[in-house]
């Protein structure tokens, strides 16, 4: 439904009947603002009809005097002008007359279709697609001036319903395809070859309709919509000083004028058709007025006079839309039935609706915002709306039952309902909110007298149970005896609440010996009509939205629990937007401290920090940020502890404190992203167990233990191996070791030294330790799990190698003196710049483990090593994921895979490529650096953000990228350059998606330069700086290249570096 651009709407405006419901339609338009369906800054007004039977055409003059009025007083005017419409987009929406099988009109009347793309999740009304397709695709590109829609219609209109405003003037008319057989109970244009309306005929003779037919033989129906230029609204407009037609107005009416009903499109609209003559013009009468109102024929013909003086000289064309439909929602149930069912269906439609059973839906049914516990049976051609109903239930064909709950379920129980409409409606009397329900059969007629409840009032029998008295006073005219004003509904009983067993017995009167009866003769009735005033709208559309949030509270822990790729952005942005945010937030407590599944409950703490972050509303700074502020400490501590139900009640009575303004709540939901953080480190923790080692020989105090490794370039499938998608989608990475300028750029050495204590070097090469740092305590070593303080990932090393127990409380001196002998020195290097993206962190995490492990008497292997390594990051709380350190401890050109599943474990298969195809890579393959340094994890907290969120386009693209690594690793094994090229390329675009903002635009315009090269590029790891690796389309271009980008500026400190790939990966040497 949503479209990409839309009309920025000035005013919007819904008409509707009775002023107590003016405060519960503007809510109405007000909550669509906050879902986003209407643009932020439109003007929003719903407006009483002035009075109940003025008409379409009186409620349109009306509405139109109410928006220039606020236009003109927001503009500083201090009367009514015309001149506010110059540059005004107006739509008005008219609600029409009451309808019978929805208390908010046919506006409101819930469709069996979901907006996927939609940000805010809500059931969607007719209001809804109208407002859409006026938005989105009738309005687009027209120029300022006034929309008018009604809302009595089913539509749907293409996206481009192709409708040139070239030269435009005057009205246009929107007009749908239609049958012959439909037309005769319709209106329809005729127009002309250049698309002028000539006339407009209702229920036209089969000659009429035949003039109308287009060559398909389909004729263009009034479809309730019509624009009116600036021009014509300013004429329109400028009827409201003039008697009589100032009686359509609320200022008419208040000045004392007589009512006058007009037809939008049989008195204002026809006016401009050309083949119209005034004579026949001033004598004719719109449907709606119907024959019986005579006396005020000369009324109406002085308003029709008005405006034929003031509109009969505007053009009015008519815009076809061959490929839309349109179908009035008549009063008729089966009708209705036909339109919210599809009998094709190969299941039942079922729509924001939490159903236990769903097997015991039939196709050809339909579900709206319903929760459906236990067994309920429901038949084809039959509907649910708003129920919250408890089994058993059965209902058969041709039903629909709205509004109803679990107190009236118990009344269904051992009934077979079919062919009825059973509503519960929210009403109120003398102050008293209450409920009433109501009984029809599918076939009847509202307007005339046939009821088709089988035992109701069946003919030619001499004593049916209900007779006219029952129902009509004796005074009412036999013409008035109609469904409409039958007195059948019960809305008090003496002795009890109304329910739906006051009106079931007429399914079977005899059942209980007429005891049902004679209740429902002794309680107060009241006919439809009678109780259209007494409905309280406001109450109604309350219960539906409580009912709604009910069965989405079902549908997140569902969801979450059966780790579905289903976003819950949508239902958050409802429930924060809407009010209730509270449900919602207890509901993720109970699943994440329920959750027997770390990874089921870290997503719910990530749900619970949207719904903070959502509830700030853009305010109150970045969602990323620290997270280690002391009040949290204690919630913290017992989810470190695995006390997981302890850790969320302490997270959710700390969050209590943080909700009063915005900066709070989004350092609320940074704390609570933390503590998924922590369940994520617990979950990788798992991949310890596949690290073993083997005890060898200790090496002499002194000597030293030496280990090498390449770098490494992701070719396909990063993010995957990133935890949690790594254990919950499953990772493929596929990745080469490289040298770069001939050099493997990573390395470490440790030794064992006579004093009991650790010495740590940094440094960019072996001979050049920069920083120097001493621990000889314990407290030294407190700041390993701080990514940024000196020293930490070697601090890390030396925790998770188990050489030393941080918690202990025997000193360091003492634990290195007893296992070791004496301490230990580490230094690690890297010729890489920071933030390179060639793995440099976790691959210099492995060559310091390796290194430390041989030099305190264990041998690790490779395997263990790459585990290890998951192991300290995690310690070290930078994650990350496994991709790093398989592509440089690994040789070669490889593949890693993890499972979707825990234990974390990783497996790498070694890609065979054709002989001499190695060399040829390594003659194609250059290294750029782009002068830009970024740091992942930035990256990395919005890539884990938008993973638990499962927005769309991130699990799609996460599929993607697994998939697409299989291919690329056939490409290697069939030598095939430009295809590698191609992947490459397709994979930066994946990378982009994954972490929008990960391409600096200095780097976009290295790309486009050199994009005519090369067969492929992408920026190395997570990208947003660091190294730029490219395919060449010609073997050694590094001298070439070199020369293109000297002639581009604004590059910056950029240099080429060639790169081959290793065939050797980790080395480790004692000297």
């Amino acid at each position: 439904m949503e479209q990409p651009k839309g009309v920025d709407w000035t005013v919007i405006i819904l008409t509707c009947q009775y002023k107590d419901s003016v405060q519960v339609f503007q809510r109405e338009l007000e909550v669509r603002q906050k879902r986003e369906q209407i643009p932020a800054g439109t003007l929003l007004l719903a407006v009483e009809d002035p009075e109940t039977r003025v008409g379409s055409g009186g409620a349109t003059l009306n509405a139109l005097l109410v928006a220039a009025e606020h236009l003109s007083a927001q503009a500083g005017f201090t009367v009514v002008t015309s001149d506010v419409l110059q540059s005004a987009w107006i739509l008005i929406l008219h609600m029409g007359r009451d309808f019978p099988f929805d208390d908010c009109g046919r506006a409101f009347i819930c469709l069996p279709v979901e907006n996927p793309q939609a940000p805010v999740e809500a059931v969607v009304c007719n209001l809804d697609c109208l407002l859409d397709i006026m938005t989105h695709r009738l309005g687009p590109g027209s120029p300022p001036g006034v929309w008018v829609c009604s809302t009595d219609m089913l539509l749907s209109v293409p996206p481009n319903p192709g409708i040139s405003w070239d030269g435009f003037r005057g009205a246009r008319v929107i007009a749908l395809p239609g049958s012959s057989a439909y037309a005769r109970n319709h209106g329809i244009y005729l127009s002309d070859s250049q698309g002028f309306v000539l006339d407009i005929y209702y229920q036209g003779t089969e000659a009429e309709i035949q003039r109308c037919a287009r060559p398909d033989g389909r004729v263009p129906l009034v479809s309730g919509i019509v624009f009116f230029s600036v021009e014509t609204a300013e004429r329109l407009l400028a009827t409201h000083v003039s008697p009589p037609l100032d009686a359509c107005t609320y200022m008419g009416l208040d000045s004392g004028a007589r009512p006058v009903q007009l037809s939008l499109f049989f008195d204002i609209v026809l006016s401009m058709a050309r083949n119209v003559s005034k004579e026949d013009f001033l004598v004719g009468r719109p449907p709606e007025m119907g024959q019986g109102d005579v006396g005020i024929a000369a009324y109406l013909q002085g308003a029709r006079a008005e405006l034929w003086r003031e509109l009969r000289d505007q053009p009015l064309t008519m815009a076809y839309v061959p490929d839309g439909s349109y179908s009035y929602m008549t009063s008729l149930a089966s009708e209705l039935l036909h339109s919210l069912t599809v009998p094709s269906t190969p299941r039942a439609q079922t729509v924001h609706s939490q159903v236990e059973e769903l097997e015991l839906l039939e196709p050809g049914s339909s579900v709206v915002s319903c929760v459906l516990e236990g067994p309920v049976w429901l038949g084809p051609g039959s509907v649910l709306q708003h129920c919250h109903l408890r089994g058993p239930i059965h209902i058969s064909t041709g039903c629909f039952l709205s509004g109803l709950d679990i107190a009236q379920s118990e009344a269904l129980h051992g009934m077979e309902l079919r062919d009825l409409i059973l509503q519960g409606h929210h009403m109120r009397l003398h102050g008293s909110l209450g409920r009433v329900f109501t009984l029809t059969g599918r076939l009847d007629n509202w307007e005339v007298g046939a009821l088709h409840l089988p035992h109701l009032c069946p003919p030619n029998v001499p004593s049916p149970p209900v007779r006219d008295w029952d129902l009509w006073d004796p005074d009412t005219p036999p013409t008035e005896r109609c469904l409409l004003s039958a007195r059948l509904f019960p809305v008090f009983h003496p002795l009890r609440a109304v329910g739906p067993c006051d009106l079931l017995w007429m399914l079977d009167p005899k059942q209980d010996e007429g005891e049902a009866l004679r209740a429902w003769r002794a309680a107060w009735r009241l006919s439809w009509e009678q109780l259209q005033p007494c409905l309280d709208r406001g109450a109604t559309l309350a219960s539906r939205r409580d009912l709604f949030f009910h069965q989405a509270l079902h549908k997140a822990r569902h969801v979450l629990e059966a780790r579905q790729d289903l976003s819950l952005h949508p239902l958050i942005r409802a429930a924060v937007r809407e009010g209730c945010p509270g449900p919602l937030l207890t509901t993720l407590d109970q699943v994440a401290a329920g959750a027997g599944d770390p990874g089921v409950a870290a997503r719910a703490l990530a749900c619970v920090a949207d719904v903070l972050g959502c509830m700030a509303g853009g305010c109150g700074g970045l969602r990323s940020g620290p997270a280690a502020n002391p009040e949290w400490t204690r919630s913290f501590s017992y989810l470190e502890r695995g006390d997981l139900a302890g850790g969320v009640e302490a997270l959710a009575q700390e969050r209590d404190k943080w909700l009063s303004r915005p900066a709070l709540l989004v350092r609320a939901a940074r704390h609570y992203e933390g503590a998924e953080q922590i369940l994520i480190r617990q979950a990788v923790m798992s991949a310890q167990q596949f690290v073993s080692t083997e005890l060898v020989e200790l090496p002499a105090h002194g000597q030293w233990v030496v280990t090498e490794c390449p770098a490494r370039v992701d070719f396909s499938g990063g993010w995957s191996d990133t935890p949690p998608l790594a254990y919950e989608l499953g990772g493929a990475v596929l990745g080469l070791a490289v040298r770069v300028d001939g050099r493997r750029p990573i390395g470490a050495r440790a030794r064992r030294i006579p004093e009991p204590e650790l010495r740590l070097a940094l440094g960019p090469q072996p001979d050049d330790m920069t920083v120097k740092i001493v621990c000889q305590s314990l407290d030294d070593l407190q700041d390993y799990c701080q990514p940024h303080a000196p020293g930490a990932l070697l601090k890390a090393a030396f925790i998770c190698a188990g050489t030393i127990d941080v918690c202990s409380k025997i000193p360091l001196s003492e634990q290195l003196l007893r296992a070791f002998g004496g301490g230990f020195e580490l230094h690690t290097w890297s010729e890489l710049p920071h933030g390179s993206g060639l793995g440099t962190s976790s691959i210099l995490a492995g060559t310091a483990l390796a290194a430390l492990q041989r030099a305190a008497g264990r041998a690790v292997g490779t395997e263990s090593l790459i585990h290890a390594v998951l192991h300290l990051e995690q310690v070290l709380t930078t994650g990350g994921g496994w991709q790093d350190q398989v592509g440089g401890l690994m040789p070669g050109i490889k593949m890693g895979r993890s499972r979707a599943q825990l234990p974390l474990k990783v497996e790498v298969e070694e890609i065979t490529v054709p002989e001499g195809f190695v060399q040829k890579l390594n003659d194609h393959l250059l290294l750029v650096y782009t002068g830009k340094t970024r740091l992942a994890r930035n990256l990395l907290q919005d890539v884990l953000r938008s993973w638990y969120a499962r927005l769309p386009a991130v699990v799609q693209n996460a599929h993607s990228l697994v998939r697409q690594t299989e291919e690329c690793a056939e490409a290697f094994r069939q030598g095939n350059l430009p295809l590698l090229g191609q992947y490459l390329t397709s994979y930066w675009a994946q990378k982009k998606l994954m972490a929008p903002g990960c391409e600096p635009l200095a780097v976009r315009r290295m790309m486009d330069v050199l994009a005519p090269h090369v067969h492929g590029q992408s920026l190395a790891g997570a990208g947003g700086g660091g190294f730029l690796y490219l395919l060449t389309k010609e073997p050694r271009q590094k001298e070439t290249l070199e020369a293109v980008l000297a002639k581009t500026e604004g590059l910056g400190n950029y240099s080429i570096h060639l790169v081959e790939v290793d065939t050797q990966g980790l080395s480790l040497q004692l000297l």
